[in-house]
């Protein structure tokens, strides 16, 4: 046992054994791997310390591979992809407790997604880290910012034979991972296919002015709402795009989504005015919700509920400001939350965590939900001007606020890690574990005074809204994503330029 030689052919033989020791008993390695399968990380550690038996068995690449994947990581990777799956583990582990480092402590790199002059942004929108964003001048682009490569590509819209003059306005942008759809003030809807290059696939018209869009989170589904229709098209069989669905409704829509992951024909959630519609194609004009002079003031749906604010008047006292919550598939109301002063601006279902709800409030609030009680479990006083986007995970809150201010929350201690300020309301967050994509919107597309369109950056600077993209992933960050004024030092005096507040990091400053 004193030679390494000897030592490596000693554990290679005990991989070939059939019984292992069970104190008095002798049981096959297939029905002790068994009973270890029950068994987490610091209890197989300790009966590796058993004998040279147990150590092979707690060692087992089966039971680490059953472990990495009970604790989400690598989920679709098979066991024979990896070597070690004990160091796996481990690796996966170490890299989770670094991000969620860098995010606390703010730690990273962050990037503006530039653009050129004259152009004021609309909407933006994101899906696994790609963004699609559209402007006042008709365009219409994409960054992949999950390879840093910011040369965004312009994607074309279709071009009537007699065109002439500025484009309309882009009015909503959404995209998923396959699809990317844009909405235009003249009732024009363009659909691109991410992989067949930047000509469109699809191209319908509406009539009236487009008062909001929604995309399927998967699949190809588009449903757009104008005037008293809500129209849903997607591809038939053959691939060839079709009306689905067009319904009639009885006031103007305010809020749109795509019911995810319906078999068969696609369901619709529209909220307008203070009617709540459920729309199937066997039940067109199925009500979900309605009460007389209780608006709806935000709205968002999940596989099987959905989830909106309703406001009161002061001359009905007895119903507050409240969420609530309906089950899609009976109709039902389940859950009645909040009392609040305010009314609620935004609440996000979809991607929060089971049985939670995050909200945001006019009164400055933002209040997380368990679905399970009806009381809130943590109020955060977070934005001046009220809360206009929110979403959580597990551990953490990003919301933005109408003065501009993205704030980054602890959601179990509730307190505040950090804040970035730019001048515009905060209209789009999204993040995931390693990276955060923030979008500040201008209300005024037309600002009045100096003209945009001349080549005065600070003018334009002012008012054309911005776009971050921030990494916390160490292995990913690049020097080039960080903003030159962050990357200058006291000796420099040619770092600074109007409007452009400090990031992350700060090493060099």
């Amino acid at each position: 046992l004193k030679k390494p030689n000897e030592l490596f052919s000693l554990f290679s033989l005990q991989n070939e054994i059939n019984e292992v020791p069970f104190f008095d008993i002798q049981l096959p390695y297939e029905l002790a791997l068994k009973i270890f399968q029950y068994l987490g990380k610091s209890e197989l550690g300790r009966c590796a310390q058993v004998s040279r038996t147990w150590k092979v068995l707690a060692e087992d690449e089966v039971l680490w591979y059953r472990l990495c994947q009970q604790e989400g990581y690598l989920l679709d990777v098979s066991i024979s992809d990896a070597s070690c799956w004990k160091l796996a583990l481990k690796n996966c582990r170490a890299r989770e407790h670094t991000l969620k480092t860098n995010w606390k402590n703010r730690i990273g790199a962050v990037s503006q997604l530039q653009y050129e002059l004259g152009k004021v942004l609309c909407d933006v929108h994101s899906c696994d880290g790609v963004v699609i964003a559209g402007y006042t001048s008709g365009e219409v682009r994409l960054w992949d910012t999950r390879t840093w490569d910011y040369t965004a590509p312009i994607l074309e819209p279709v071009h009537g034979p007699g065109e002439a003059g500025p484009r309309p306005h882009v009015s909503f942008v959404r995209i998923n991972s396959s699809l990317a759809v844009a909405a235009y003030e003249d009732g024009t809807i363009s659909v691109w296919n991410l992989m067949f290059g930047r000509e469109p696939i699809h191209h319908y018209q509406h009539n009236q002015r487009i008062q909001a869009l929604a995309l399927a989170s998967e699949g190809a589904t588009v449903a757009t709402a104008s005037g008293f229709e809500v129209k849903v098209e997607s591809p038939n069989d053959r691939g060839f795009w079709q009306t689905a669905e067009t319904f009639e409704i009885q006031k103007l829509v305010n809020f749109l989504n795509l019911v995810p992951d319906v078999m068969g024909s696609p369901v619709t959630v529209a909220a307008a005015e203070d009617i709540v519609y459920l729309l199937k194609a066997e039940d067109p004009g199925k009500i979900l919700h309605s009460v007389y002079g209780q608006p709806v003031t935000c709205l968002d749906v999940s596989a099987h509920e959905a989830a909106f604010g309703v406001k009161t008047f002061g001359w009905l006292l007895n119903e507050p400001n409240q969420i609530l919550l309906y089950n899609l598939e009976t109709s039902q109301c389940l859950k009645k939350m909040g009392n609040a002063i305010g009314d609620f601006t935004c609440v996000n279902l979809r991607n929060s965590p089971p049985n939670m709800l995050v909200t945001g409030n006019k009164d400055r609030r933002v209040r997380v939900f368990d679905l399970r009680k009806s009381e809130s479990l943590c109020s955060l006083y977070a934005h001046q001007l009220g809360v206009s986007v929110v979403q959580m995970d597990d551990w953490k809150i990003v919301s933005g606020g109408e003065e501009g201010l993205v704030c980054v929350w602890d959601q179990r201690m509730g307190t505040k890690l950090w804040e970035m300020h730019a001048r515009h309301p905060v209209r789009h967050v999204w993040f995931n574990s390693h990276s955060l994509i923030t979008a500040n919107i201008p209300d005024e597309k037309t600002p009045r005074g100096a003209s945009i369109m001349d080549d005065d950056f600070t003018t334009h600077r002012k008012h054309r809204g911005i776009i971050y993209a921030y990494e916390f992933s160490a292995d990913q960050l690049a020097v080039e994503s960080v903003l030159p004024i962050c990357r200058s030092s006291y000796d420099e005096v040619t770092g600074y330029n109007y409007n452009i507040g400090l990031a992350v990091p700060y090493d060099n400053i």
